[in-house]
């Protein structure tokens, strides 16, 4: 049987005017959506589209995993969450990250559901529902270890018990080391957390993030909040990553140039050359999210890991050479045969050939920040298999 070609959405700049290009495959975001959902299995599996679906695009993401069965969406703000349901109105939508009074209004007429983390936010939440006949839902949120948001293990037991009109329909709590299961850590939450699920029984919970899906206890819990997994990035620290790629980024070559031995390269004069060099230098840097610690020399993160990022053109790897600028960064294409590389080409930055993970580390952070710094003046492409 002929597999389907995807259909491709395009978004972002004209593609005959942009740097560089993002191909986001929805297919494999929702294949590895429902990978979690079965590793979570029997909790209900959930999806974090914060910060733009982690950079993705809320308009395109959100709609691709409800299609894959998902039902339930955090966000980190009310605006996003009113995004959620401009394209998905059916599905619940929860917003992580406080609540303030002048936003009470929107949750009423738009049907968001504020995760509530501290006794202020309770009472305030209190005060603006007591005016309604219909009593707004809420969710609440309670630190066990994280020392972030979150009610207190002591202030959320006498909330418990005393209730009454205030029943939360969640209670959930973050793990703060989750990627590293044999951290001690954990079981210390965890055990936290069975003590407040017993104080408001038979209410909702969730504990799991990407990572704590991957957990052995994951099963007692009824909701898992999955993120950067569904997006392709690592869950565990320890472990081979499982998951399906989702994002590519490439850069297209602007010229390619010849650096002659003992001539230096880039801003700061950071790397002199060994050798006569060709250069192919690629129409994307810090502004485009293509970090500046990525670069080859003469930033502090190189007296720490000695190399820099690589891209993946002709079927190598060649390094970055000299330092990622704001709108351009250069690479060392001495190794491949001449004429293999071309202006108007396009270097892979992450995606096929170089992990969204490994990328990261060669900048000094993670996958989440790469996906969530990733710029406008990319061509999105979004890949996508036929309806049946």
């Amino acid at each position: 049987m002929t597999a389907k070609k995807p259909q491709i959405t395009t978004a972002g700049a004209d593609p005959r005017l942009a740097g560089g290009r993002l191909t986001i495959d929805l297919d494999a975001l929702a294949a590895n959506w429902l990978f979690l959902a079965k590793k979570s299995k029997p909790a209900e599996t959930s999806a974090v589209v914060k910060a733009d679906a982690y950079g993705l695009g809320i308009v395109h993401v959100v709609p691709a995993l409800w299609q894959a069965g998902c039902r339930t969406f955090f966000v980190a703000l009310a605006e996003e969450g009113l995004r959620v349901k401009a394209v998905a109105p059916d599905a619940r939508v929860l917003v992580l990250n406080g609540f303030f009074a002048e936003a009470f209004e929107t949750y009423g007429q738009s049907d968001l559901i504020p995760v509530l983390g501290s006794i202020h936010e309770l009472d305030l939440w209190k005060s603006l529902n007591a005016r309604r006949k219909d009593k707004l839902p809420f969710a609440l949120h309670v630190d066990t270890g994280m020392n972030r948001l979150g009610l207190s293990l002591t202030e959320a037991l006498a909330f418990a018990a005393d209730m009454r009109d205030q029943k939360p329909v969640l209670l959930m709590t973050h793990l703060a080391t989750a990627d590293e299961q044999a951290h001690a850590l954990n079981l210390k939450q965890i055990e936290s957390f069975q003590k407040l699920r017993g104080a408001f029984a038979g209410i909702e919970s969730s504990i799991a993030n990407s990572p704590g899906i991957f957990h052995a206890r994951i099963g007692e819990y009824e909701l898992s909040r999955p993120g950067v997994a569904m997006y392709g990035g690592e869950p565990l620290s320890s472990a081979a990553n499982p998951m399906r790629r989702v994002v590519t980024l490439e850069a297209r070559v602007v010229q390619i140039r010849t650096g002659l031995k003992g001539e230096t390269v880039g801003y700061g004069a950071t790397t002199t050359l060994e050798r006569d060099t060709r250069i192919a230098v690629c129409s994307a840097g810090y502004a485009d999210g293509y970090l500046r610690s990525a670069s080859g020399s003469g930033v502090p993160l190189r007296a720490a890991v000695p190399n820099g990022g690589v891209g993946f053109v002709a079927g190598s790897k060649v390094p970055i050479i000299g330092r990622v600028t704001m709108d351009l960064t250069s690479f060392d294409i001495t190794d491949l045969p001449v004429d293999t590389v071309s202006p108007g080409d396009f270097i892979e930055l992450f995606g096929h050939n170089i992990a969204l993970d490994d990328a990261a580390r060669a900048a000094g952070t993670i996958g989440y920040e790469l996906l969530t710094s990733l710029g406008n003046r990319y061509h999105r492409r979004y890949l996508k298999s036929e309806s049946n």
